[in-house]
């Protein structure tokens, strides 16, 4: 079945330097290699997918913080993600992620027994471990999969864990058992409401802290805005805080640059140096700049998934 006309119009008739992309056309059928085969699936809340995938190298070698690069097909773009969970005497890893543009929600249609194209990884600094005391652990949105295997490794450490949890609506939490089993206390924030405080994650860490909780170490993740704000609060009461960076990310070894962020007036590469950084060093302003660089594009990719899938669903009918 050809292309649906009104639907290539629509597209070529965005506004701006949009319009003079071309309509580069890529198959529904998923054409992978078997070689990292998808073992399960699970949603684990609106829009948001855990796959458990067979790479058996990788899994032997990740340490907590370290992430992997993966595509889809041999046409994909490059994913980066961080290594939720090792699993299965260390054969296999989940990842969790989105379905928020072309290659995310291509990754989410994918079932048990098909398979990626490339996993690649482990790659970044793994997250240096000790023994502090008293680790209170921020996260929200997507950041409570970043912060979930570190949480485990301080955890196994001995450390005692406060964890503080936050997104937009009760329906996007997730992990929420596994992290329940690992800290001492588990507080929640929803931006409506519906779970937990009415509010901001960084609400509870302040109320915590007026109310003369003692912390020995803070580790932040999620959406830039609220890593800057919990590290402005923190250095207000002299908490060391690390953060975990996801900028933008090409080839995940150093070479393209494009992770680059700027720590304690030093440009560093997110993806080789990190991605975990001094949080009170980090330009947050700077990282949001940067991370609205292909702001464009990507409207242009979430706009061609919608095209593929009505062209699809046309198909069947």
């Amino acid at each position: 079945m050809p292309v649906i006309p009104s639907l290539r119009f629509r597209i070529h008739a965005l506004p701006g330097k949009m319009a003079g992309y071309p309509l580069r056309r890529r198959s529904t059928e998923l054409e992978v290699s078997r070689r990292f085969r998808v073992v399960s699936k699970r949603a684990m809340a609106t829009g948001v997918t855990r796959l458990e995938v067979e790479a058996p190298r990788v899994a032997r070698k990740a340490k907590p913080g370290q992430f992997v690069i993966v595509r889809v097909d041999e046409e994909g773009e490059r994913v980066p993600l961080t290594i939720a969970e090792t699993l299965v005497d260390n054969s296999s890893i989940a990842i969790v992620f989105q379905a928020v543009g072309y290659s995310t929600q291509q990754m989410a249609m994918l079932e048990p027994g098909d398979s990626l194209a490339d996993v690649l990884g482990p790659l970044g600094r793994p997250t240096e471990i000790h023994r502090y005391g008293r680790v209170v652990c921020v996260a929200g949105g997507l950041g409570i999969a970043f912060v979930y295997p570190e949480i485990a490794g301080f955890a196994q450490a001995g450390n005692e864990i406060i964890a503080i949890l936050g997104a937009r609506n009760k329906h996007l939490l997730f992990y929420m058992d596994e992290l329940r089993a690992l800290s001492s206390e588990l507080h929640i924030a929803t931006d409506d409401g519906s779970a937990g405080h009415h509010g901001l994650v960084t609400d509870v860490l302040r109320g915590l802290l007026e109310q003369g909780e003692h912390y020995d170490y803070c580790i932040a993740t999620g959406p830039i805005p609220m890593m800057k704000a919990t590290c402005q609060l923190t250095r207000e009461h002299s908490l060391s805080t690390l953060v975990s960076l996801d900028p933008i990310m090409v080839d995940g070894t150093g070479m393209c640059g494009a992770c680059r962020v700027t720590v304690g007036g030093e440009v560093k590469f997110a993806c080789v140096d990190g991605p975990d950084f001094d949080g009170h060093l980090v330009d947050f302003d700077e990282l949001a700049k940067r991370k609205k660089a292909f702001a464009e594009e990507e409207e242009y990719c979430r706009l061609q998934a919608s095209a593929d899938k009505l062209e699809e669903e046309r198909r069947n009918e």
